[in-house]
């Protein structure tokens, strides 16, 4: 089975929903990129790179950014400027900042962390109340929480989204406990057009935000992390110390650009392609989806009598790429590159699941 031919700006022999983190730069990002002026952003002179940091921060409302070169990189040098050594950090038991960034707040934080399980990977102000740990009053028994994390979209939730009532409620409740928020937005422009919300209402009450530029805004790398000037003046010393200084980065900060600028608005087609792969696997008897999940651009899937090993090299042989996500369920991320006719494709693989 080969992909479809009109696969926007980037022509392959298979249909791969592993992640929206395998995008190719479209030609119009490719032109930007290569006419793109640019300086040394390590010694601050790269306007490319200060236009890009501008133009998020300002999306996001707040009064500065930083980019750096992965959504990693951002959270942790996050997670560093707002701790020291010997603090705790509250985020969610399937959150991308404790499954897939390699340890990096114990190695490069010195952070403990707490870890409530919530609902579709998203936390309740309740649990936050109740993981937040202060060495006051202890005997010194625990450490001090510093720090409370959300992740919007959850990843591991199915791409789900907060409704900002309970961000609202998370921050109250992180500052009524002396707590920095910190909003792990890899997929934050997904978020904002799902629920409505203007990103500036959706960071009203956090102190940075993460947002990733090479996931579902098709940029080939980079993040932009978000916050104060005064944070952001403190994160650079830790985008330094952490090897993340680039030079003329302002041809990748092109593309970013291009990206805010031309594929926010597009993402509502990632997201009812999802949702049309999920009424879909919802209607087979065999393959099974739950809807709830499947607010954005993923999903999660099982199937009977396969592990999801299997399932994903039985689709692997069509042509079909995923990732197996754990041993009962895989995933399907759309993307720019995905149409229609690769949903109707990937619908009739999974029918041959028996």
């Amino acid at each position: 089975m080969l992909a479809s031919a009109s696969m926007r700006d980037h022509s392959s022999s298979r249909i791969d929903l592993r992640s929206d983190t395998v995008t190719q730069p479209t030609v119009a990002m490719r032109d930007a990129m290569a006419t793109a002026e640019v300086g040394d952003d390590v010694l601050g002179d790269d306007p490319t790179v200060q236009r890009l940091e501008e133009l998020v921060a300002k999306r996001c409302g707040k009064e500065a950014g930083l980019f750096v070169p992965s959504g990693t990189m951002s959270n942790a040098v996050a997670l560093k400027t707002h701790t020291v050594p010997g603090d705790e950090i509250v985020t969610e038991r399937y959150s991308h900042i404790y499954l897939y960034e390699g340890g990096g707040y114990a190695a490069l934080c010195g952070s403990s962390i707490a870890l409530p399980e919530g609902k579709y990977g998203m936390l309740t102000p309740e649990l936050v109340s109740g993981a937040i740990r202060k060495q006051a009053g202890s005997q010194s028994h625990y450490p001090d929480g510093r720090l409370v994390c959300v992740e919007n979209t959850a990843n591991r939730g199915g791409g789900t989204c907060y409704e900002q009532s309970i961000l609202d409620e998370i921050a109250s409740v992180a500052n009524e406990h002396n707590c920095g928020t910190h909003i792990d937005g890899a997929r934050i422009f997904n978020a904002s057009i799902a629920t409505g919300v203007a990103l500036p209402r959706m960071a009203e009450h956090y102190d940075s935000v993460s947002i990733c530029l090479s996931k579902g805004l098709g940029a080939p790398v980079g993040s932009v992390l978000v916050g104060s000037q005064e944070f952001i003046d403190q994160a650079h010393r830790w985008r330094k110390m952490f090897g993340g200084g680039m030079r003329q980065s302002g041809i990748l900060a092109a593309a970013g650009i291009h990206a805010v600028e031309h594929h926010v608005d597009r993402l509502v087609d990632d997201h009812r392609r999802a949702m049309n792969l999920a009424t879909a696997i919802d209607e087979m008897n065999h393959v099974h989806v739950d809807l709830d999940a499947v607010q954005t651009n993923m999903v999660y899937f099982s199937a009977d009598g396969y592990t999801a090993s299997q399932v994903a090299e039985h689709m692997g042989k069509q042509g079909i790429d995923m990732f197996d996500i754990s041993p009962t369920h895989c995933r399907l991320v759309t993307h720019l590159h995905i149409t229609d006719e690769d949903v109707e494709n990937v619908v009739a693989a999974l029918g041959t699941l028996r």
